[in-house]
């Protein structure tokens, strides 16, 4: 089995790019021209550097918390344990250090990648990006460690602005792909998915985008127009999810707390006064009429709560309107927000489906209440909005998934007495 083997979860790699080709043979080296040796070959093999095996703990923060919150760069740290000074940038005797360029190999804005190897040696990420900060930390009489914070590609975007563009009429995963096309952008074609959007944004003048817009908060406002999901994946493309509405159900894994299926060790639940909207408002860009929807009878009973949403990318009025719709939840419902569970708990085939999980995926959550001198089960189907991994090599690795509510329909099945009747609850697949 390939990588490092984490207790109780599986065999994992943890990859950062040297930026050159680190186990190539050089003349004159005392240690890489060595002839016949195994080590360090004519034309090398990678330029990427395992180190996962000097590593005490790695943690993953993917997607958001909540359903209302804007997805922003997913991030990845780890810490290093250097035994021997090879993750110091000052060894120019280090492994990784390039002696050719005469810098550091382990340096900002490299590739990074945490993978876990399934059961059958299939290698899956579980995180890509690139490395923003290596914190070194000097230890008197100690080892000495070095903490790595990483970010996915949004990271990138962030850091980038437009140049004046003037923009047409065109769906919202079509507005998205061309400013991904644009030059100042040149996000790859290789790394996206995008799924065809149902909103229309508008082509105006009023929705021109500025000299010196943010890229990263330009694609939030296309994602707050379309109430989709956009993200990263686990494996680096930029996915983009239509408008939210009912999901055919699918559950990949269920959590129950009763001793079968997917076991688990905490769950979220909520049932709070801040899920309520019972007034939304959308103004659409250049315009100066707010198009208002809200639910009176919920007013009536929780108090005005209001979500407003300005400069709109969205084309008109109606669209606006139909927004602000939308937004509308007049009744606070009573939810798992999060469960999280730890491999060592699950079967080799969970372990591997929990690895692959990834935001828009269905999971169903069971809890067991008491209720008076009995029990009641409760279950629900959520969508997952949010992913965090903790992984250490002598504890194992833990999941924590984040979620929403999602409207299910099930699959129209013939003859069947409940999944057989065709009406809201029951769809065509």
């Amino acid at each position: 089995m390939s990588g490092v083997a984490v207790v109780g979860s599986g065999n994992y790699s943890l990859e950062i790019d040297t930026g050159f080709v680190q186990d190539a043979f050089i003349l004159d080296s005392t240690t890489a021209g060595v002839l016949n040796n195994t080590q360090y070959v004519l034309d090398g093999t990678t330029n990427f550097a395992e180190v996962l095996d000097g590593c005490t703990n790695v943690f993953v923060k993917r997607g958001r918390r909540d359903i209302g919150d804007q997805f922003s760069a997913s991030s990845m740290s780890f810490t290093l344990l250097d035994t021997s000074g090879i993750f110091n940038p000052f060894d120019q005797q280090s492994p990784y250090y390039d002696s050719t360029t005469q810098k550091p190999g382990l340096a900002p804005m490299r590739k990074v990648r945490l993978s876990r190897y399934s059961d059958i040696n299939v290698k899956e990420y579980l995180f890509t990006g690139y490395i923003v900060n290596y914190d070194y930390n000097f230890a008197l009489g100690g080892i000495d460690t070095v903490t790595v914070y990483c970010a996915d590609d949004f990271y990138l975007l962030a850091q980038t602005y437009f140049a004046e563009f003037n923009v047409s009429e065109q769906l919202s995963s079509a507005r998205l792909s061309a400013v991904l096309d644009r030059p100042e952008v040149d996000f790859p074609i290789a790394q996206r998915d995008i799924a065809t959007g149902t909103q229309t944004l508008g082509g105006a003048a009023a929705y021109t985008i500025a000299d010196g817009t943010n890229v990263l908060e330009y694609c939030s406002r296309i994602q707050q127009a379309e109430q989709g999901r956009l993200f990263m994946s686990r494996d680096g493309d930029i996915t983009f999810d239509a408008r939210l509405g009912n999901t055919l159900s699918g559950s990949i894994a269920d959590f129950h707390d009763d001793g079968t299926q997917y076991l688990y060790n905490g769950v979220g639940i909520t049932f709070e006064a801040d899920q309520v909207v019972n007034r939304a408002s959308v103004t659409i860009a250049g315009g100066n009429t707010p198009q208002v929807a809200e639910d009176l009878t919920s007013q009536g009973v929780y108090f005005i709560q209001t979500e407003s949403i300005t400069e709109s990318l969205l084309h008109n009025n109606a669209a606006a309107l139909s927004l602000a719709e939308y937004l509308l939840e007049g009744e606070p419902e009573a939810r798992y927000t999060s469960v999280e569970t730890q491999f060592n708990m699950l079967t080799t085939g969970q372990r591997d489906t929990l690895a692959t999980i990834d935001i828009g995926d269905t999971i169903t959550v069971e809890k067991t209440f008491t209720s008076g001198a009995g029990t009641t089960e409760l279950a629900q189907e959520l969508a997952i909005e949010g992913i965090e991994h903790r992984l250490s090599i002598s504890n194992g690795h833990s999941i924590a998934l984040f979620t929403s509510p999602t409207t299910i329909v099930y699959e129209l099945i013939l003859d069947d007495a409940v999944y057989g009747i065709l009406n809201s609850d029951n769809v065509l697949g």
